[in-house]
């Protein structure tokens, strides 16, 4: 009989060797974004897990571990885990479910599915991918191998946006390139909360001289190393890129070379950055003019420079893709696109990692072609978004339920959903109880489970084997290091035996999960039994990274062939080519008398360290570091309303309002509000209207709109 996890818990010293009966086993933490996946030394006995850390060997982050990754044991052995397959019995919301088999479970899954696509058509089922993104490409071909266009996922409120704006401007996009930048201009993004791995290169790299320019409302750990803070008003980044634009372009410091050779509409561009003086763009974004001038200047002037902005922070706002295009405008502006210390280009490998690895990821995902399938959720609305992103935009599926129009969505395959992710979260609630049925497979019974048909428990990854690349040219074949617990399986697992069942025409899904995987990988050379053989990993070392400067050989993937401030692709469409500024539709200038009751900019879904969305809050130690839902506000602003630390207070918009408490903090700026977006006590989202929207993209304006704050 199996000791318990918790009495394993108690080995003194917990030291591996045959005496003790422990033994690390090799895997990594997938709590986080795929790109800062940490290498984990896993400590084994008795089939359990008594202790984790860090995995010093592992190159991505060499023995560090956040505190997310630390806590992992209490995620794995969470009470809350879903222990069996479950068919609901009673009404949706309610606990009234039936542990049933897998083939059961598995089996009505199919047949419904199958039924509506009979009726209705396959565009009738939406399959939709959240947390984790390691499945991803598995569901997306189960999809479209099903006959249904309506892949979608939830990076139609994350870094979708922000690639649909650099492909805009560039057709393509790169990361910062470290090891070679002397000045990195960080715009909303805090590698300190979100990537603690890349903060070790960063830091390396500000010893070595780097100089840093950070753009963003909040001080962040950032603030401390930066030569100029740009404390900017939210949802006023297209602004201060113009703005910075205008000092580059008027003092002569942009690259007239890349501009007059590889860019298009640049007169048009000039004209647009020249309304933006230093003064003009002080009286918008809040930031003095000197500092504008200092931080342009800096940026234009200390070669290479990179641009390191955050997934989504620029675009949650509703003139978001303008607003990233006028700042990754900026790279090809001073010629730092695809250049040694500039943005550097590498091709995707595997899930959105670039590595010198090359890989048939988008071959497999799209087994069918999108002009043979009906049109995708929100074509209808955001075609600029179908044209540049390959999946629905799911926020478009709560309206496109309840109109049923241009044809209705019946059912919902979803892998890890939230329906608090939406703008007016009770709104698409309300969705999808109108749908015909509803599956979600998660390692927790929910709060959107308990509104399924079908509820599949999946597994972590210290119980499933999966493929990794990291971006130091390093690649693994992830090992289970314990059995599933309970009932629960490895959401491919889940996708491939739905397979069989619904896409029986796929040969490639019938021939199984590692199959597939070795065809995913045939460019590269690897296998899946090769990389068995490095349990802890393998460095790429015989890979050759991509050439810098690839445009001169092969131009730019835009319509023009070049770097396009003009849109080929927004002009065609019917919307401004220009990344011209415009103010959020709620703000003190756009609307001031909302502003008369509503005073305060409310921005929302800032990091805290120990949360990543609402994946870790009935974690033990991360909740214990921050128990109560709290709204950081200005202490001024808390003085001026008689709030002191710690005091219940009411958080309203013109929408709604929460009961939280008052966090007073100078992180954020006088007249500005900040409130984490996943407390299951108090759900930020419902502040928000379903239709807050950015017309380009779709994404929901979640950091700037109008609020007020009253003592309780």
């Amino acid at each position: 009989m199996k000791e318990s996890a918790a009495s394993i818990g108690r080995t003194a010293g917990k030291i591996p060797g045959e005496d003790t009966g422990i033994s690390i086993r090799k895997t990594f933490c997938s709590i986080c974004n795929a790109p800062t996946h940490c290498g984990i030394d896993a400590y084994v006995k008795g089939g359990a897990v008594i202790k984790v850390e860090g995995s010093e060997s592992h190159p991505h982050n060499q023995g560090a571990l956040c505190s997310k990754g630390s806590a992992s044991r209490q995620y794995i052995y969470h009470k809350d885990r879903i222990r069996t397959p479950l068919i609901r019995t009673g009404e949706r919301g309610s606990d009234d479910f039936r542990p049933v088999s897998w083939d059961e479970a598995l089996e009505t899954i199919a047949q419904k599915l199958l039924r509506i696509k009979e009726e209705t058509g396959p565009e009738s089922v939406v399959f939709y991918a959240g947390y984790t993104k390691w499945f991803r490409p598995f569901l997306k071909r189960l999809a479209h191998s099903f006959g249904s266009p309506n892949y979608c996922t939830e990076s139609s409120t994350c870094y979708q946006a922000t690639a649909m704006a650099a492909k805009l401007n560039y057709g393509c996009f790169g990361g910062p390139d470290l090891r070679n930048a002397r000045c990195l201009l960080v715009w909303s993004h805090n590698p300190f909360y979100t990537n603690t791995a890349m903060t070790r290169r960063l830091m390396e790299a500000i010893d070595r001289g780097l100089k840093i320019i950070e753009v963003g409302p909040l001080i962040t750990p950032m603030t401390r190393y930066a030569a100029v803070h740009l404390r900017i008003r939210p949802g006023t980044s297209g602004a201060l890129a113009l703005g910075m634009a205008n000092v580059i372009i008027a003092e002569g410091l942009y690259d007239r070379e890349f501009v007059d050779k590889w860019t298009h509409g640049f007169e048009e561009f000039q004209r647009c950055a020249k309304e933006f003086s230093p003064s003009a763009t002080e009286a918008l974004t809040g930031v003095d003019a000197e500092l504008i001038v200092r931080a342009a200047r800096l940026y234009a002037t200390t070669k290479p420079a990179a641009l390191l902005p955050s997934a989504s922070p620029t675009v949650h706002h509703t003139n978001g893709v303008q607003n990233h295009r006028a700042l990754t405008a900026l790279i090809g502006l001073t010629g730092n696109f695809d250049q040694p210390g500039g943005n550097y280009v590498v091709p995707p490998t595997w899930l959105n990692i670039s590595t010198a690895a090359s890989t048939r990821e988008d071959q497999f995902k799209q087994v069918r072609q999108w002009k043979d399938m009906a049109p995708r959720v929100g074509e209808d609305v955001y075609p600029v978004w179908c044209r540049l992103t390959p999946e629905g935009q799911a926020v478009h599926i709560p309206f496109q339920i309840q109109s049923g129009k241009p044809y209705p969505i019946r059912a919902m395959l979803a892998f890890g959903m939230r329906y608090r992710m939406w703008p007016g979260s009770d709104s698409m609630l309300e969705s999808l109880k109108k749908l015909d049925f509803f599956v979600n497979v998660d390692l927790f019974m929910t709060e959107t489970g308990k509104f399924a048909d079908v509820v599949l428990p999946a597994c972590t990854s210290f119980e499933r084997s999966e493929l990794r690349f990291w971006v130091e040219n390093y690649v693994m074949w992830s090992q289970p290091v314990i059995d599933p617990l309970y009932q629960s399986r490895s959401d491919a697992d889940i996708i491939f035996d739905l397979a069989g069942r619904m896409a029986p025409d796929d040969g490639l899904m019938q021939k199984g999960y590692e199959h597939s995987i070795d065809w995913i990988l045939k460019p590269s050379g690897l296998t899946v039994a090769k990389l068995k053989e490095y349990p802890a990993g393998l460095h790429l070392k015989d890979f050759q990274m991509p050439a810098y400067r690839k445009y001169e050989k092969k131009g730019f993937p835009t319509p023009t062939g070049k770097m396009e401030f003009s849109s080929t692709i927004l002009k065609e469409e019917g919307h401004d080519p220009l990344p011209r500024y415009q103010e959020p539709r709620l703000s003190p200038h756009s609307t001031p008398e909302v502003a008369e009751k509503f005073p305060l900019i409310l921005t929302t879904g800032a990091r805290l360290p120990m949360y990543v969305h609402s994946r870790t809050f009935r974690v033990g130690w991360t909740r214990g570091l921050r128990k109560d839902p709290s709204a950081d506000i200005n202490p001024a602003d808390g003085a001026s309303r008689g709030i002191a630390d710690g005091d219940g207070i009411l958080l309203s918009t013109p929408r709604a309002s929460l009961k939280v408490r008052a966090h007073l903090t100078e992180v954020v700026p006088r007249g500005v509000v900040s409130f984490y977006h996943a407390w299951p006590d108090a759900d930020a989202n419902m502040l928000i209207a379903p239709d807050y929207l950015d017309p380009l993209s779709g994404y929901p304006g979640f950091k700037s709109l109008l609020c007020q704050v009253e003592k309780i």
